[in-house]
């Protein structure tokens, strides 16, 4: 079997041109920009960096409880994970970016990050010792880089398997599950740190404490659908023969079954603020329920009502047909759920900070915010591009199935 991956130009080509388009998108939206700051660029570009390290963060998360439960059917996509988790090398540089424009005050992202506005706002004072420059920088930085780290560890041990490991040694999966081990802890509670500086505070006055596991349940759904995608195309390719329609009806069943719990946590959210009627809870949801109602209620067709009624039944969760389409759909769903929680209060922010804010302010039709507009579909074209070209270069550094993975024979006869 061809178990050696070969990044042919043809793919490249192609992933160069989505990245191309992706530039060029960004480059006309920063040009175009008629919002204070030039939010709908910055916007543009934390939305698709916060989305895209998630998937990478999820990847890694994933790899560590696997490796920690003892789980042995993934085993033949375990290099597609790993993959997948390396990006967040790329994250850290996309982030640190978004770091290093509050400190150039390149940007205005972040009402917190206006010190005269935080002199004359008692709640944001009240949260300055954690929404900060300092702290956003070392959470984006520090932590990332942290992850970054143990992902390039486990994926190390796993080549140094490949190549001095053999049958019943079982002395580096003993060590891959340390490493998992001290990582998932880390990882749970930085994650929550990161999830409220990137996205909650763009709201600065709201908060909520399923926020973060909202989040991370929306980037799991992406990662497994990405990763849906890019197993169906290397079958394609004649790859991944041992991959049958077992493990991905596993993968199926991940993706029905945490687009459920994104639900439960949707729903939670809302009706706890919703029942506790306090104004400064409900009014997070009360500016996207009457100025972004397209957002808000597309978010739960896209994420609940179509994922549901389509992987509901147990075949399609081994159709190609099927998979490929709910994938499409899940992916984009949370690309624009993360769109309708970052873009509202962006735009709030920077038009608050304007000298134009009443001029701006208000519910009207605003390119770029209201819904996603060319510009911003061109964008994540160019984000997964490059997503996809940084994984496809990760694959063709190693075998695509491990070599003396102890739990191989297993992944090699699942069954469900």
């Amino acid at each position: 079997m061809n178990q050696q991956f070969v990044f042919d130009s043809k793919l490249k080509s192609t992933l160069l041109g989505f990245i191309g388009v992706g530039i060029l998108c960004l480059i006309l939206t920063f040009v175009m920009d008629d919002q204070p700051h030039h939010a709908r660029f910055w916007s543009n570009f934390l939305h698709n960096s916060v989305f895209f390290t998630g998937i990478a963060f999820m990847a890694t998360f994933a790899l560590a409880a696997f490796i920690t439960a003892w789980a042995g059917w993934y085993t033949v996509i375990k290099r597609i994970i790993e993959a997948y988790s390396l990006f967040l090398g790329v994250g850290l540089i996309l982030m640190g970016i978004i770091a290093a424009g509050l400190w150039g005050h390149f940007h205005h992202l972040y009402h917190w990050a206006d010190e005269t506005a935080v002199a004359s706002d008692e709640i944001l004072q009240g949260k300055s010792s954690f929404l900060n420059k300092g702290w956003y920088t070392f959470g984006s930085v520090g932590f990332l880089a942290v992850w970054f780290l143990f992902a390039a560890w486990l994926r190390k041990v796993s080549i140094q398997e490949d190549e001095m490991g053999s049958p019943g040694d079982y002395s580096f999966h003993k060590k891959m599950r340390v490493i998992a081990a001290i990582f998932l802890p880390i990882a749970g509670f930085s994650a929550c740190a990161v999830v409220w500086q990137w996205v909650m505070s763009v709201d600065a006055h709201w908060y909520s404490t399923l926020f973060a596991w909202y989040n991370m349940a929306s980037w799991f759904v992406s990662c497994v659908a990405l990763m849906i995608l890019t197993i169906i195309y290397l079958k394609s390719r004649g790859y991944l023969q041992n991959v049958t329609t077992e493990h991905l009806h596993d993968l199926g069943k991940y993706m029905f079954a945490f687009s459920v719990f994104w639900t439960y946590l949707w729903f939670s959210q809302y009706m706890l603020i919703w029942y506790g009627n306090v104004g400064e809870e409900t009014i997070y949801f009360r500016h996207r329920v009457d100025n972004y109602p397209v957002l808000f209620y597309g978010n739960l067709f896209l994420n609940f009502v179509i994922p549901f009624l389509v992987l509901m039944r147990n075949d399609t969760k081994r159709k190609f047909g099927t998979l490929i389409f709910i994938s499409i759909v899940v992916l984009f769903g949370h690309w624009w759920d993360f769109f309708q929680m970052l873009k509202p209060g962006i735009l709030h922010t920077a038009q608050e900070s304007a000298t134009e804010a009443a001029a701006h302010h208000g519910g009207g039709f605003v390119t770029g915010f209201t819904i996603p507009g060319l510009l911003e579909l061109g964008t994540f074209l160019g984000f997964l591009g490059l997503f996809l070209y940084f994984i496809f270069a990760q694959l063709a550094k190693a075998s695509l199935q491990p070599k003396n993975y102890p739990y191989m024979v297993e992944s090699l006869h699942h069954h469900v």
